[in-house]
């Protein structure tokens, strides 16, 4: 047994959750139920980065006190997270007590390093990322992710010395090239890096919403200098024990915010003297039907409206083998109803359904002795160790079609007029097959897997567990049939 850590980034809670978020969460997800589902402990953390601009604009534009606008988006986000079935260990909020004793103790080391000081700094800052821009990263004029020109600001402010680890951070990342994936994110940080790394601000004018500066009143902590810290807290620090967790073996981050994560993190943690994490991804991009998301346009896709008509399997099937993990993607609903129609109601739902149909009908629903798996799932498990899900379930969907094509050829429906042994031999391995995939899919598929096993636990048929995936156009039709 082995322990696991894994992070999603805490999201901003201007608005609710879309199904870009969910993206990420359900990718932890899945590691974190692999993991468990290998006998290791998992720590798996997310949460909502509630000390920002972005917050208070929001709650000014409903006209609501910044905490009760705080209180009631931080709990939207929760249920979101548990109406998905996402099996978080902790749920962190950047306006906790415990957080804001971590962030006042990380400064603490930071500062006694040497690398905190005062100045006035003028800039050009993006509030949709809540960070200071160069000039050489924006886009005519403007940010790449938000379409927007940067405000012009002026402020004294408290500084972190970015410039002085920028050689350190390179010699850490040539050692270790698994710390920053895919290499295409790992690239990109060190073209940044080798620009030349400035001094960033760690502090705003007290004017700003945040965790008050120790003891300067009138400012108050950057928003970056304060949320990257929420992945200490969720693992204890300061307190005495929180090394059991820490480093963090994962964060999985949106490609955005790869800077933050694999320069600033990284360098601050060096400051305060405190382990890296063993390795960040940075996940691509997808778009909402050629565009995208965005809540202007209207396409932020709710991805609880989706798990109401199709169910969260169906969901966290299309994200993860339609879209590898890494790459930029497309979300269509038009392609979300062909897969589930073809992989899950079809392919795998129809494959379980036939199979307890003809053991009912053959059998009087008793399984009797299942012989034990029989294939080889090493392709599946190196996919997982690199995070391709896709062909991880690729895999998976090979033993799908595969069995379908055994029962093809097998013909269960003239064995039972000529051969009974034979027959009871193709369906107990089917049976076998069939177990085998609900336990390949139980970190993708956790409810799927469970109605799978559920349908011959006992070595029996149960068909009260009803159909897996109903087709679209009789989605309301779940009632198990025995024909």
């Amino acid at each position: 047994m082995g322990k696991f850590f894994v992070t999603t980034p805490i999201y901003y809670i201007n608005d609710k959750p879309h199904i870009g978020h969910a993206y990420a969460t359900i990718a932890a997800d899945v590691l974190a139920r692999y993991r468990r589902q290998q006998g290791d402990s998992v720590l798996f953390t997310t949460g909502t980065d509630e000390n920002s601009q972005k917050t208070v604009q929001a709650a000014e534009a409903l006209g609501q006190p910044l905490d009760q606008y705080t209180n009631a988006m931080a709990q939207q986000w929760q249920k979101t997270w548990n109406d998905l079935g996402i099996s978080y260990t902790k749920f962190i909020r950047t306006t906790d007590a415990d957080h804001h004793k971590a962030v006042l103790n990380f400064i603490k080391r930071v500062d006694v390093a040497g690398d905190v000081y005062k100045d006035n700094y003028e800039g050009l800052y993006c509030v949709g990322h809540e960070s200071f821009m160069r000039e050489d990263e924006l886009v005519d004029g403007k940010c790449p992710d938000h379409n927007k020109a940067p405000e012009k600001v002026k402020e004294e402010n408290y500084f972190f010395r970015l410039s002085k680890y920028q050689d350190k951070l390179l010699s850490h990342i040539e050692a270790h090239p698994e710390f920053i994936q895919p290499e295409t994110r790992r690239n990109e940080v060190v073209a940044f890096i080798k620009r030349g790394l400035q001094d960033f601000s760690i502090s705003r004018s007290k004017k700003h919403w945040g965790i008050g500066w120790p003891g300067d009143k009138d400012q108050v902590v950057y928003v970056w200098f304060d949320a990257l810290v929420n992945y200490l807290t969720a693992s204890g620090f300061p307190d005495d024990g929180y090394k059991e967790w820490w480093p963090a073996d994962l964060h999985v981050v949106g490609k955005d915010i790869t800077k933050f994560h694999c320069i600033y993190w990284p360098a601050m943690l060096m400051s305060a003297n405190i382990e890296l994490p063993a390795r960040i991804f940075g996940h691509g991009f997808f778009t909402v039907d050629g565009q995208k998301i965005s809540k202007s346009l209207g396409n932020a896709v709710d991805p609880r409206e989706l798990v109401g008509i199709y169910g969260i399997d169906a969901l966290r099937y299309y994200l993860l083998r339609e879209i590898p993990f890494g790459a930029d993607g497309e979300f269509t609903r038009e392609r979300f109803e062909t897969i589930y129609n073809t992989d899950l109601a079809n392919e795998l739902g129809n494959l379980v359904q036939r199979v307890a149909v003809m053991v009912t009908k053959y059998f009087g629903g008793q399984v009797g002795e299942v012989p034990p798996h029989s294939h080889d799932v090493k392709a599946y498990k190196d996919a997982m160790d690199v995070y391709r899900f896709d062909k991880a379930l690729e895999e998976v969907w090979y033993l799908v079609k595969g069995l379908n094509q055994y029962i093809e050829e097998e013909k269960p429906w003239a064995l039972a007029k000529t051969d009974t042994e034979q027959l009871a031999y193709v369906l107990r391995q089917a049976v076998s097959d069939l177990d085998q995939i609900s336990m390949l899919l139980l970190p993708f598929l956790p409810t799927t897997a469970g109605k799978i096993s559920a349908t011959f636990a006992d070595g029996k048929v149960h068909p009260e567990v009803g159909i897996l995936f109903p087709k679209t156009d009789t989605i309301e039709k779940t009632e198990f049939k025995v024909k």
